[in-house]
């Protein structure tokens, strides 16, 4: 079920149609976490995921991921607000409209990554990993570079 939520000239909306696929895709492969990502993997995270997209009037203006089996766990993701839109407390409404979402109350486990926003999930509960020595993954940096000269 779609959903939107309101805040001046501003809209949060689940609606994955509302979703622009070139500035999502623009801002994520220039992105630290997802340089050179391929629009098709952008596609297809999308549809395997709860997408959030922000909004100004028509234009897409930051967009965040919830990855989810709506029952245990959920892993934020690819969460960004366009740079002249920053500064409006956009990022941390998205992020409370993601931890309120009725579809992801009651989950055991949340989980997200970043380099240098520590503040701003702070501010709706997460904390540094309690147990980081059970975390563990594997991680393939240069996985779209390699995907590119094959």
């Amino acid at each position: 079920m779609v959903q939107e939520w309101r805040r001046g000239d501003y809209v949060i909306s689940t609606d994955k149609s509302r979703l622009d696929l070139v500035v999502i895709h623009n801002f994520l492969t220039n992105s630290y976490w997802a340089p050179g990502i391929p629009m098709e993997v952008v596609r297809r995270s999308i549809d395997h995921s709860l997408a959030f997209g922000v909004y100004k009037g028509d234009a897409q203006v930051g967009f965040a991921r919830v990855i989810t089996d709506y029952a245990t766990f959920a892993y934020i993701g690819d969460v960004f607000i366009l740079e002249e839109f920053r500064g409006q407390g956009l990022s941390k409404w998205l992020m409370e409209v993601i931890a309120a979402h009725p579809d992801l109350q009651g989950l055991r486990r949340w989980l997200l990554l970043t380099r240098d926003a520590h503040g701003l999930y702070r501010k709706t509960g997460f904390t540094e990993p309690r147990t980081p020595e059970r975390y563990m993954e594997k991680f393939f940096p240069d996985v779209y570079e390699r995907a590119e000269k094959e």
